[in-house]
């Protein structure tokens, strides 16, 4: 009876050291945490490229339309 006891006690002490090893509730919640601001960052950059692209294709479209004005003036000049 007393090496049932014995192993109670071992699986007991083996069971609070694994979890006194892992991590604390502040070191799940920091990790949350800078989880979370790397995905926003993430987010954050990736709208700023698409805005970055918008405005370079409106400038390329409004460039087009400049040069093809110009074009149709020079053209109807010649006329």
């Amino acid at each position: 009876m007393r090496t049932v006891y014995n192993k109670i006690a071992l699986v007991a002490a083996l069971a609070a050291f694994v979890v006194a090893c892992g991590p604390s509730q502040a070191d799940i919640e920091a990790k949350a945490k800078a989880t979370a601001d790397s995905l926003a960052a993430v987010a954050k950059a990736d709208s700023m490229r698409m805005a970055d692209e918008a405005a370079a294709a409106a400038a390329a479209a409004a460039a087009d339309s400049m040069a093809a004005a110009v074009d149709s003036a020079a053209a109807s000049m010649t006329k």
